[in-house]
C-alpha cells in the first residue's frame, strides 16, 4: 500500500498528480520558495488523477493560513541580518549500517562541498562498537569525512566521543537513517541568526519513504513531526503545567544540534541512556531537558529538515513504541532523582502519560484510534518497565562496560 511522496512548490504552477496502479495514496510536502510549510496525506484509489484545481483546494484547506502568513512575511519583514556563523561539526553515530550511512553521507556531502573551494563544515563518523571494518573502509574513501571509533557499545558513548572529537563550535547530530534536505544547513544558519543565544536546535523530520503499512501507520499518527512553526523554548511555556518535563515536545534526536561548549559544561550525554537493546532511548530527552533547566533557550526550526527512514515492518514499529515508553520513563526516573524541585511535575507527567495511553487503548479497541491496540499496549508495557528500575539497571550495566574498557 505505498504512498507516493511528492513535493509541491506553491510559487510554481501546480502539477497534475497521477497515481500508478501500485500506489494507494499521496503524501504532499508543501513548500513556498523552498521553505516547508505543510505536510498532508491522502488515501486515493490507484490510477486516480488529481487535477491542479483539486490540488489547490487540498492545499488551501490544509495550509492556506500558513501560506498567507509566509507571503506576508516575505512582503513586510526585512531580510534577517546574518551574523558571523560559527564553525560546525556534523556527527553521525552509526553501528554496522553502511548502506544507511552511505545514503546519509551522499546528501550531506552535497551541502558540505556545494561548489566551495573548502568544506563548509566538518563531518565526523563515530563507529560504535562495530563488528567489522566495513564502515571504516567506506569512510576512508571520503577525504572530507573523518572517522573515529568508540569501542564502548551505546549511542550516548558514541555521542560523547563526538563531543570530544569535534572541532566546531556547533555540534549537529544526525542518525545514519536520515537524509538531509537541500536547505538543511540554511535552516540551521537561519535558526542561529535569529537566536544566537540558544544552546540547542532541533528541526523538522519528514518520512523518507511510505511504502509499507507500518510506515504509513506511523506517519498517520504524526511521525516525528513537531509542526511548521518556529518555536523558541525558554524557561516557561504558557498553558503547560508540565513544562519542561515532557521533553518530547522539543524535537527528535535524529536531527539536533548544540553549542559544543554547553555540552561540555553540562558533562555530556548520560551514557546510561540510549544504551541499545536494553534501553534504546531517553538520551535526547535528557539533554533537551538539561539544556532548558540550565537556563538556555532551545529553538525548533522547520527549515532545518531531514527525511527519516521509518521502520518498515509492524514488528519493528511495535518495538519502537515499546522503546518510547521505556526511554521516556527512564528519563523521568533519572530526572526526578537529580532535579528534586521538579519531582511533583514528573509525578503528574507519569499520571498524565498513563491516563492518555489507557484512553487511547479504549478508543483503539472500539475502532476509534488510528493505532492498533497491541501498539498502545507495547508503549504501556515499555512505560511500566521504565518505571520499575530500568534506569538503575542501566546505570549498573554502564559501569560494567566502563570497567571492561578501562
Amino acid at each position: 500500500m505505498p504512498y507516493s511522496i511528492i513535493e509541491i512548490e506553491t510559487t510554481q504552477t501546480l502539477p497534475t498528480l497521477m497515481l500508478s496502479e501500485a500506489e494507494n495514496g499521496v503524501a504532499l510536502i508543501v513548500r513556498r520558495n523552498g521553505r516547508p510549510i505543510g505536510f498532508m496525506m491522502r488515501s486515493l484509489p490507484s490510477t486516480q488523477t488529481v487535477a491542479p484545481d483539486e490540488l489547490a483546494q487540498w492545499i488551501a484547506q490544509a495550509v492556506g493560513t500558513k501560506l498567507i502568513q509566509e507571503s506576508l512575511k516575505e512582503e513586510l519583514l526585512p531580510p534577517i541580518a546574518q551574523p558571523s556563523f560559527p564553525s560546525v561539526t556534523v556527527a553521525i553515530c552509526t553501528k554496522d549500517r553502511p548502506d544507511y550511512l552511505a545514503r546519509c553521507l551522499e546528501t550531506l556531502l552535497q551541502l558540505q562541498l556545494d561548489g566551495q573551494p573548502s568544506p563548509r563544515f566538518e563531518i565526523v563518523v563515530v563507529d560504535n562498537a562495530p563488528s567489522n571494518e566495513q564502515t571504516k573502509e567506506q569512510v576512508d574513501l571520503l577525504p572530507t569525512v573523518r572517522y573515529t571509533r568508540e569501542p564502548r557499545p551505546g549511542l550516548d558513548f558514541a555521542r560523547n566521543r563526538a563531543v570530544q572529537e569535534a572541532t566546531g563550535e556547533i555540534l549537529a547530530f544526525l542518525d545514519d537513517d536520515v537524509t538531509v534536505d537541500r536547505h538543511w544547513l540554511d535552516g540551521l544558519m537561519e535558526a542561529w541568526a535569529e537566536n544566537s543565544d540558544a544552546a540547542a536546535f532541533t528541526g523538522l523530520v519528514l518520512p523518507y519513504e511510505l511504502v509499507t503499512e507500518a510506515q504509513i501507520l506511523f506517519e498517520q499518527r504524526g511521525g516525528f513531526r513537531r509542526g511548521f512553526e518556529k518555536i523558541r523554548y525558554g524557561q516557561a511555556l504558557k498553558g503547560s503545567s508540565l513544562y519542561p518535563c515532557g521533553a518530547g515536545i522539543f524535537g527528535a534526536g535524529c536531527n539536533m544540534a548544540f553549542r559544543r561548549e554547553i555540552l561540555l559544561k553540562l558533562g555530556g550525554f548520560d551514557e546510561a541512556l540510549d544504551t541499545g537493546a536494553p534501553l534504546p532511548g531517553g538520551g535526547d530527552l535528557d539533554m533537551f531537558y538539561r539544556v532548558i533547566r540550565a537556563g538556555y533557550p532551545l529553538v525548533y526550526e522547520p527549515r532545518y529538515l531531514v527525511f527519516h527512514q521509518h521502520r518498515r515492518d509492524t514488528k519493528q514499529l511495535r518495538r519502537q513504541y515499546w522503546s518510547w515508553g521505556l526511554g521516556l520513563m527512564a528519563f523521568v526516573v533519572k530526572s526526578s532523582r537529580t532535579d528534586a524541585s521538579r519531582r511533583v511535575q514528573f509525578f503528574r507527567l507519569v499520571l498524565f502519560w498513563f491516563q492518555t495511553l489507557i484512553q487511547q487503548l479504549f478508543r483503539s479497541v472500539r475502532g476509534r484510534h488510528t493505532l492498533p491496540p497491541d501498539f498502545i499496549l507495547a508503549e504501556l508495557w515499555g512505560s511500566v518497565v521504565g518505571l520499575l528500575g530500568a534506569y538503575s539497571r542501566s546505570v549498573r550495566r554502564t559501569e560494567t562496560i566502563r570497567k571492561q574498557f578501562s
